[in-house]
């Protein structure tokens, strides 16, 4: 019985030792098994592919080609964790029409400094020509569709 118990055991723990390690083997490689369709993005991208706030502190500028959403976020925060799949989603259903982009403000935060996010996720919404504006909070994707279409894509 002893003998047994012990070889159940050890087979449950190489089990176990096989999992963890399989499961990590992408870990610390920057390699991704799936095409992410939001865009990260530092300081340096921001103030070439958004808004050089440097360069024009007083008048808004935006950079890009068409309309855009900048996800200010946190890793550790369960809101903006559970915005991320939706975010992904619209990426790719308007991917021809909008510009997705996702700011870490732990990595950032001369960036997030800039803009004054206070909290987690907060969302800049870009139109192609006017003013962005900007929200608190994970709106859900049935929003996010309204905000898109009736005003970043009129």
């Amino acid at each position: 019985m002893k003998n047994s118990l012990k070889i159940l055991l050890t087979a449950g723990m190489i089990f176990l030792a096989s999992a963890s390690v399989s499961c990590g083997q992408n870990a610390g490689t920057g390699k991704k098994d799936e095409k992410m369709n939001t865009i990260k993005i530092n300081r340096e991208q921001f103030l070439e592919k958004i808004y050089n706030y440097e360069k024009n502190p007083q008048t808004w500028k935006y950079e890009g080609d068409k309309p855009a959403i900048v996800d200010f976020f946190a890793t550790w925060c369960g809101p903006c964790k559970a915005l991320g799949p939706v975010l992904e989603e619209l990426a790719a259903e308007y991917a021809d029409k909008l510009y997705i982009y996702k700011v870490d403000v732990d990595q950032e935060p001369e960036l997030s400094g800039a803009f004054g996010i206070r909290s987690v996720p907060t969302l800049l919404f870009i139109p192609a020509s006017g003013e962005p504006s900007m929200s608190p909070g994970a709106p859900s994707k049935a929003q996010l569709k309204q905000i898109i279409d009736e005003h970043l894509l009129k």
